[in-house]
Parts: C-alpha cells; sequence; structure tokens
C-alpha cells in the first residue's frame, strides 16, 4: 500500500476530534476507535454510508483516543457500518483494568465487549490469571455497566491471588469449572463441576460463588471439602459455605443432610458447623430437627444437638445436649452378647484422652469418661470371672446424674448421684463345675450400684 493510502486509513479511523472533545473523552469509559499510523499494509473500500471497512496486516495497533487502552494483533479487518473489528495473530489486548493475550479476538464497539479465543490468558489488577480456550470481557459503561465483567468458557483455570490486610499476597487459590465469570475482580460465579484447589483444603461442587473482598464463598449441589492437614477431614451436604479471615481458612458450615468425617469420629445432622484454626479443626457443632448423631471408634453418641471439642484435631469432648443417647460395645474378647451398652440423659458429656498419643496421629483417643445429667439411666454389662463368656453379669441403674468411669476402654466404675436406683445381675456360677449353675442361669442380689 502506498503512504497515501496509509495516511487515508488514519484519518478515516482515527477522525481527530477537537481539543475540548478529546479531554471530554478521557473522562468516559466508551471507546472512540483510531488506528496508529505504522508500516502495516493495508486496504479501504469506501460504503454507500461514507464509512470504510479496512483490511489490514504486517502487524497493526488501535487505542481509544484519550484513554490507555490499546489492541495489537498480527493482522485486522475492520467493518464500519457494524463497528466491528477483528483481529488475528498474536492478539494482545491491554488497559488499567485486565490485560488478554489469544490468538484471535473480536471487539464489538457498540456494546464495549471482546471475544478472545485460543490460548486465552487474561490478567486482573490483583495479579489473578485466566488460562482457556475462549473468554469474554465486557468493559465498564456509564449507566449501563458499572463494573467490568470476564466471562469464561471451555473449563479455564483461573488462579485467584488474593492480599491480606497488610497487602502480602496469600498463596494462591485454583479454581476449574466449565463456565466461570468474573465481576471487578472481586465476585466470582463457576458453574458445572467445581474443583476448587487451596493450601488448606480441596472443594468440589457442582456451583460455586466466592466474594473475595468478605472472604466467604458458596458450594452447592453436592459439594464435597476436603481438609489438608495432618489429620484430614471431609465435609458434605447440600449447601456448604466458607468463611475466611485474614486469607485464613476460619469456619466451614454444611447445610441439608451434612456429614462431617474425620480419623477420630463420624458427625452426621442437619447442619454441621466446622470452626478451623491453623488449617486445623477445632471444634463442630451438629444440630437439626433430625437430631444429630457422632460415632467414634469406640461410641455412638446421638441428641437433639452435639458440641465437639478437638484441640490440635484431636478429639476431646463431646457435649450431646437434650435427649442424649451413648451407646457403645462391650469388649468382644471378654464378653459376647447382642445386647449394647448404653447411657442416657438430658445432657452427655463424653470425655477422652486426647494426650497420651498426641505424637502418633494414627491412634484414637480412648475414651475416659462418660456423664449424663437429668433423668439419667444407664445399662452395662460386666464380665465374670468363671461365668461363660456369653453371660455377663447386667449393672442396670437410674439416678439425677450418672458417671461411668473407662479404663483400657472398658467400664471401670459406674457412680450414680441423687435419686438412685437401680439393679445388679449376676449369673449363677457353680464353682465345681466351673461354669453357670443348670437350674438357674442368674441370681438377682439387691445391691448398692
Amino acid at each position: 500500500m502506498m503512504p497515501r493510502a496509509r495516511f487515508v486509513l488514519a484519518a478515516a479511523l482515527l477522525a481527530p476530534l477537537p481539543l475540548a472533545a478529546q479531554a471530554g473523552a478521557a473522562q468516559q469509559s466508551s471507546c472512540v476507535l483510531q488506528f496508529e499510523a505504522s508500516d502495516a499494509r493495508s486496504s479501504l473500500n469506501k460504503l454507500p454510508s461514507g464509512k470504510y471497512n479496512a483490511f489490514q496486516g504486517g502487524g497493526v495497533t488501535y487505542s481509544c483516543v484519550g484513554q490507555n487502552n490499546r489492541l495489537r494483533a498480527d493482522s485486522a479487518e475492520f467493518y464500519g457500518d457494524l463497528d466491528i473489528l477483528y483481529l488475528i495473530g498474536n492478539v494482545h489486548y491491554t488497559e488499567p483494568r485486565v490485560k488478554v493475550d489469544s490468538r484471535r479476538m473480536t471487539y464489538w464497539k457498540n456494546e464495549e465487549r471482546l471475544l478472545a479465543e485460543g490460548d486465552v490468558v487474561a490478567t486482573l489488577p490483583s495479579g489473578t490469571v485466566l488460562h482457556g480456550p475462549r473468554a469474554e470481557y465486557y468493559r465498564a459503561i456509564p449507566n449501563v455497566r458499572p463494573q467490568t465483567r470476564l466471562v469464561a468458557t471451555g473449563r479455564p483455570l483461573i488462579t485467584l491471588i488474593q492480599v491480606d490486610s497488610t497487602g502480602k499476597k496469600q498463596p494462591p487459590v485454583d479454581l476449574r469449572a466449565d463456565r466461570v465469570t468474573m465481576d471487578a475482580d472481586s465476585l466470582v460465579y463457576a458453574g458445572g463441576q467445581v474443583d476448587i484447589t487451596r493450601p488448606d483444603l480441596h472443594a468440589t461442587g457442582d456451583s460455586a460463588f466466592m466474594d473475595s473482598g468478605h472472604e466467604i464463598a458458596r458450594l452447592m449441589r453436592g459439594p464435597v471439602i476436603e481438609g489438608k492437614a495432618d489429620r484430614p477431614f471431609t465435609l458434605t451436604g447440600t449447601t456448604i459455605d466458607i468463611f475466611s479471615r485474614q486469607r485464613q481458612l476460619e469456619r466451614v458450615e454444611a447445610l441439608g443432610n451434612a456429614r462431617a468425617v474425620s480419623q477420630d469420629m463420624d458427625l452426621r445432622a442437619d447442619t454441621i458447623d466446622l470452626r478451623v484454626h491453623e488449617n486445623k479443626l477445632e471444634q463442630a457443632f451438629a444440630w437439626g430437627p433430625n437430631g444429630a448423631r457422632a460415632v467414634s471408634p469406640t461410641q455412638l453418641i446421638t441428641a437433639d444437638s452435639l458440641d465437639v471439642r478437638l484441640p490440635g484435631q484431636r478429639i476431646r469432648q463431646v457435649f450431646a445436649i437434650r435427649n442424649a443417647w451413648a451407646q457403645s460395645d462391650p469388649d468382644s474378647t471378654k464378653i459376647r452378647s447382642k445386647e449394647r451398652d448404653w447411657l442416657r440423659g438430658d445432657t452427655i458429656i463424653a470425655s477422652f484422652d486426647s494426650t497420651g498419643s498426641a505424637a502418633d496421629t494414627s491412634s484414637q483417643p480412648a475414651l475416659t469418661r462418660l456423664i449424663a445429667h437429668g433423668n439419667a439411666r444407664s445399662f452395662y454389662q460386666v464380665a465374670v470371672s468363671g461365668a461363660p463368656i456369653d453371660r455377663p453379669a447386667i449393672n442396670y441403674v437410674r439416678g439425677k446424674g450418672i458417671t461411668v468411669a473407662f479404663q483400657s476402654r472398658q467400664v471401670q466404675r459406674v457412680t450414680v448421684n441423687e435419686q438412685a436406683a437401680g439393679v445388679y445381675l449376676e449369673p449363677n456360677v457353680d464353682k465345681k463345675r466351673g461354669g453357670a449353675g443348670a437350674s438357674d442361669s442368674t441370681a438377682a442380689s439387691a445391691r448398692k450400684p
């Protein structure tokens, strides 16, 4: 193309504004597109409307008048009546809010919308980076679109960079989903096989919402969260909410058919609220119309609600509140029975030895004490020397409060406080034969508990 043709193209697309108009353009968000003169090969076709269709190659650059926006590519096509710009090959778009690289890009000037296709890399002001096959970027327009929006499809990978209150960058968060929408580098909406990886947890679900400004996130439709620590945990539910502070995980709440599984306990309820400190599970609350259920290696505890204390992510205490019931299986090496031992009360407190084997992360703390308050009842089976293994003694007591002490995971002592009553049944042992008497297998004796 001859130099004059390049000059005509620049004049047709630049359309220089008066100085006053250029000053106004710097203050508005809509783009007055201009072609920056270069050695690009260009061809112009004038349309009946007086506008031009332009075809360019050899390296082209476009910009917005009065704004720090640039579009660069190997070649370009501009259609004047449609106000559409096609950029092909090594496309680079830059502005103060975002930087986008791709193989191809389409810019709809009237909509202030860019479509990037092929090896798309988008970088946001925070340092967050998007990699994917396709992304649409919507520029902010006064009275139309108050903030920028980035929509990516084709299962992009987004590395979210966040900073704490001091401006220090935190470890990145990787997000992958079939479709991701980002508003103003703060709100993230993801749908379709969502996968989120943080240094402290791994989360999956069908859809997710993240608000980096308020440090909250929500996973929906089959969400699963796996905590990453020396003693990991898994949380499931219909919906899971995640709360952080200073970019550190602080709380995770599962709503609807919730279940939390750790090495020490399997917890189930309508709602489970987990509290985390320094990436370790410290406390768990469980409640709901269907009650709560906690299963440990030695105990099953049910109640209207549960409060589980796990300092250092090792179970220490379980508070079962209202309609509390604790069950356990007797020692199978000493007792063979279809019945389970149990303790009931308005409230039950279970204490575990979480300090004796703290260095051994593979062991489960042993139950040391059960305390029932209010309308307490207990049923425990006790092995008797000389009696058959399938005929244990039975200890049933009632009282205002009952304390059951354990040693080596076996019942050591049962203590009843106030309003005490009960019965102790012991098998009738034939000392000569070394077994139970043939005429009567058990004998009842009135003994104080």
